[in-house]
């Protein structure tokens, strides 16, 4: 099934088909592909910007071992993806603002995020500068990060979400394709940082995605068919504006 074309459609049509895939990215995780000690969970964040993610954490500390489905280790198997940029030693890191981490009473430490964007992510300029703080802080606090946008880069994002992301770690430009404008990108808290990229079109498949638990292990998320099932749920009627076969009512 192909990626749809999900600026036809408004906010709301949008977040309830995020929803659902946030809940099968998570059944998938929990599902074998993490090991032991490790799990996923999906939060709810209060406010404009910030979305609905799922968060990988960990129970215990544990050794992570290669199973037939799961982890991969970096050494035996790097990511299979198109792009992998990597931050220049000396590159200045200019988000310097502090933020306020909040976190359970428990011991249960986030490792990783999963973050599908949504319109309000990129509806203006502070709300992509507020996304980007966002990534920054999780980054500066150890937290590994998958980033999905199916969204084409907008007047507030010109140079596409990854480029707002990554011009901290370097001056050069990191412009999308405009053959390929939707972006999945995975962040890695290593010296230097590192992102490996998959650039993808309305119409393309989705390919999995590295989501690392640490610098050298990571799983392969399933992107494509957690995509399906999620669409499975979207109402007729919206799954025909989304692929052009209807006109959405105005209002």
């Amino acid at each position: 099934m192909p990626v749809h074309d999900w600026t036809r459609v408004n906010a709301g049509t949008f977040h309830d088909f995020h929803s659902a895939w946030v809940v099968h990215l998570k059944e998938a995780l929990n599902g074998g592909l993490l090991p032991e000690g490790y799990y996923a969970m999906a939060e709810q964040h209060a406010g404009h910007v910030i979305a609905d993610v799922l968060t990988l954490q960990l129970d215990e500390r544990a050794p992570i071992v290669p199973r037939e489905t799961g982890p991969v280790a970096v050494a035996a198997a790097p990511p299979r993806v198109s792009r992998k940029v990597v931050a220049g030693p000396n590159a200045a890191y200019r988000a310097t603002r502090r933020t306020l981490a909040v976190r359970h009473a428990s011991n249960h430490r986030i490792v990783a995020l999963v973050d599908i964007l949504s319109p309000a992510n990129k509806d203006r300029t502070s709300s992509v500068n507020d996304f980007v703080e966002k990534v920054h802080s999780a980054l500066r606090h150890g937290i590994q990060l998958l980033v999905l946008d199916l969204f084409p880069p907008g007047p507030s994002s010109p140079h596409g979400i990854h480029g707002a992301i990554w011009e901290s770690f370097d001056a050069a430009d990191h412009i999308p394709p405009a053959d390929k404008p939707l972006t999945l990108a995975s962040y890695v808290v290593s010296k230097p940082s590192e992102a490996y990229l998959e650039q993808v079109a309305v119409g393309d498949s989705l390919p999995d995605m590295p989501l690392f638990l640490d610098p050298d292990w990571y799983v392969n998320v399933p992107l494509e068919t957690t995509y399906q099932a999620a669409y499975r749920g979207v109402p007729a009627y919206w799954r025909g504006v989304v692929e052009g076969r209807e006109t959405p009512a105005p209002g």
